[in-house]
């Protein structure tokens, strides 16, 4: 994948983790492809990466995103003129409504868990975001994406935590400090999306 290229060429310390970021790629790629969806999960900093993840596949990214013939017909030129071809992706932190009454009433650590109840179907994807890879709502929110057939991606530091060994494809960028893993995560996911639209929107 030329994109891949570009990405090692621009940040040559993430060769380490190179394979697991096509690995992701075609993950997401195969997840689209079957129209089923994505759901993003992490904390602070990483809350942040999923609202941007999100909001690059949701709009065009980098590139005209033309919307299917049938669909800009059923729209008309009004509308279709104004609209990109988008993909199905979720930011669960970004729910505060649910959030705040969840992590009143009931244990915080499950709240993203049960958005994976709620939201999540066989056949789609959670990615979860934890520089450390032991963020305990995101552990509960893989392993209930697990328990019901979701596949799991996951992007951490260089150890990978808890989180790494029940993911699909794991992406442990090569480092440990928390904002040194957060400068990492950015360009792994920015070629993840990048990659996803050059493909679907040719």
């Amino acid at each position: 994948m030329e994109e891949l290229q570009k990405l090692v060429l621009r940040y040559p310390e993430l060769s380490p983790c190179l394979s697991e970021v096509k690995k992701g790629a075609e993950l997401l790629l195969s997840c689209f492809r079957k129209s089923r969806k994505l759901l993003l999960c992490g904390n602070g900093g990483s809350c942040a990466d999923c609202e941007h993840i999100a909001g690059e596949l949701v709009k065009q990214f980098s590139r005209s995103r033309p919307l299917p013939a049938e669909l800009e017909k059923k729209l008309g030129p009004a509308l279709a003129k104004e609209l990109h071809g988008g993909l199905p992706a979720l930011s669960l932190p970004s729910m505060i409504g649910f959030h705040t009454a969840f992590n009143n009433d009931d244990n915080p650590e499950y709240a993203f868990a049960q958005q994976v109840i709620a939201f999540g179907q066989e056949g789609d994807v959670l990615m979860g975001i934890s520089t450390s890879g032991n963020s305990t709502n995101v552990i509960r929110a893989a392993e209930t994406a697990r328990a019901m057939g979701l596949k799991v991606l996951s992007l951490t530091g260089r150890e990978g935590g808890l989180l790494a060994p029940l993911a699909d494809v794991a992406i442990q960028a090569p480092a440990s400090e928390v904002a040194r893993v957060q400068e990492l995560h950015l360009p792994i996911y920015h070629s993840l999306c990048q990659i996803v639209e050059d493909t679907l929107f040719p």
